[in-house]
């Protein structure tokens, strides 16, 4: 039964966290993404397709080390439009993780404020339950 419990209750949590994380991620993600390409005279239509990208898949996108702007922007031609320097920006490994970093910090400051209440309530309850339980393997 504990191994059950323990399944479970893991499950449960990796799924209400993940969740959690995309909600707080999604609450500022698509400020950070219009933000980037703008600066680096990306026209604004071409840009709103970033901004458009799923909080899902740039948070997975970010645990993978994937850029995905290459492929947002490949298709409407705009990457043979700017300077070298802009598109070595914008493709290259740090863009990414500056752009979402803020809206991450947001998605784990609301995991783990929502973890510490969490802990909260178990203290509480387990304060609650009294005074210290033994449990004998043969009756007496």
């Amino acid at each position: 039964m504990r191994g059950t419990f323990f399944n479970s209750g893991s499950t449960l949590s990796i799924g209400t966290f993940f969740s959690l994380m995309i909600v707080g991620l999604s609450a500022s993600l698509s400020g950070a993404l219009s933000a980037r390409p703008a600066a680096k005279h990306v026209p604004a239509d071409v840009a709103g397709q970033v901004v458009e990208l799923s909080p899902v898949g740039s948070l997975f996108a970010a645990f993978l080390g994937f850029n995905p702007l290459r492929t947002l922007l490949g298709p409407s031609g705009v990457l043979h439009s700017l300077p070298k320097a802009n598109v070595d920006t914008l493709t290259g490994h740090s863009v990414f993780p500056q752009l979402i970093s803020g809206s991450l910090h947001d998605g784990l400051v609301l995991v783990f404020l929502t973890s510490a209440g969490m802990m909260i309530v178990g203290a509480v309850s387990s304060w609650w339950a009294g005074g210290r339980f033994l449990v004998e393997d043969e009756p007496r």
